[in-house]
């Protein structure tokens, strides 16, 4: 088992203290957002090992086979296939969404041929990978999750006459649903450039001067004041509201539109950082890209149903990059797999890890291991709650 010492994603939208109270820091003041525990080249983790300390991808590489366990590395290559993150929203972040595998690749070789760099403002894609994720709540978390019923909408705009309500109505009204969602949505991403402040405006003005009631009644108007102008304020009434409670999660897989508002989470995912934009961002927007990208279909909430094992609950959804294990919180004794390489973040307590082979690591709040496939499975113990990231089914 290798300590890890892990980076902080500094988004504008982070939390101030949420992460140093995790981490036993004092806060600087600044936004910290995401803690990234994995080997990302965006912001990979470092390893502390017996002869010294090295990027986790280094490790990785040196032995993939041992350090991932031959099925992990024969499936997925010399990578870690996933990403767990401790994520802090004090404000909303981007309204976005993540590509499936094919586009993910057909789009960065593309873009790579066309030669814009890696971390250009302007370039979709900076890895050949998707990204479906997992977010478990730790705290009461907010946010906009896939289509509702154009009907629904529709009923929100009720008593609105303004220009835009107008169109929106119209578009909504045709029977079938993705003509009708793609229609609205396009019509939001591609409002003329000189028009839209005014639009929008409009819009915000006439919606929070009739009382609206509802999920979305002071969502749309609090993003409206955070980003004038952008039309991603509107395109919330296309999308469920969703409260998550501590424990709760949901499963986002490609083509779900979505936004987090705030909140304190742990997220795995795919090991990718593609992320295509709609608004509520001073990001680029790639709107002909987004809309391709986007399922319209109107599907339930994708909640994720935990299942118990071992002492531990388990979310395995439909990914085969990732599984996400919660342990506790309170006194436990669990075991976590073995058959593939494991990141384990400790968020409260104290706990004994002891693995199959090598010696064993107490974890306390904010620490965290990476374990190698070599090591078998891990038995945890102690008081406190745990959460770990392992390779899902193959």
């Amino acid at each position: 088992m290798h300590r890890l010492t892990n980076r902080v994603r500094p988004y504008a939208w982070g939390a101030r203290s949420a992460i140093p109270r995790l981490l036993g820091t004092e806060p600087d003041g600044t936004p910290q957002a995401e803690l990234w525990l994995g080997a990302h080249h965006g912001a990979p983790s470092t390893a502390h090992c017996d002869d010294g300390s090295r990027p986790l991808p280094e490790l990785i590489s040196e032995d993939p086979h041992r350090v991932l366990g031959p099925r992990t590395a024969e499936r997925f290559g010399a990578r870690l296939p996933y990403l767990l993150k401790y994520l802090a929203a004090e404000a909303p972040l981007s309204l976005q969404v993540h590509p499936d595998a094919e586009r993910a690749r057909s789009g960065y070789e593309s873009e790579e041929r066309a030669g814009i760099p890696v971390d250009a403002p302007h370039r979709n894609y900076r890895d050949p990978h998707h990204k479906p994720e997992l977010l478990l709540a730790l705290e009461p978390f907010e946010a906009l999750c896939g289509f509702r019923e154009p009907a629904a909408t529709v009923a929100d705009l009720i008593g609105l006459d303004n220009e835009l309500a107008n169109s929106l109505r119209e578009d909504l009204s045709d029977a079938d649903t993705h003509v009708a969602l793609r229609a609205a949505l396009t019509r939001l991403l591609t409002l003329p450039a000189p028009e839209r402040c005014r639009m929008i405006d409009e819009f915000v003005r006439e919606w929070s001067g009739r009382g609206r009631r509802g999920a979305h009644a002071e969502i749309v108007v609090d993003l409206a004041a955070r980003y004038p102008g952008d039309p991603g304020a509107v395109a919330s009434l296309l999308l469920n509201r969703v409260t998550l409670w501590p424990g709760q999660a949901l499963f986002l897989p490609a083509g779900n539109l979505h936004a987090y508002l705030q909140g304190t989470a742990v997220e795995v995912m795919a090991s990718s950082d593609n992320v295509l934009r709609a608004g509520l961002t001073a990001k680029h927007v790639d709107a002909p890209e987004l809309l391709d990208v986007v399922d319209f279909s109107v599907l339930p909430i994708p909640y994720a149903q935990p299942g118990f094992l071992d002492g531990r609950r388990e979310f395995r959804p439909a990914a085969p990059e990732f599984a996400l294990h919660e342990i506790g919180p309170g006194r436990i004794t669990a075991h976590l797999p073995g058959d593939g390489p494991t990141v384990v973040l400790s968020l409260h307590g104290s706990v004994e890890l002891v693995a199959e082979v090598g010696e064993g690591v107490t974890l306390r709040r904010g620490e965290s291991v990476f374990v190698q496939a070599d090591s078998g499975p891990i038995k945890v113990e102690g008081h406190g709650h745990v959460v770990a990231a392992t390779v899902g089914d193959h």
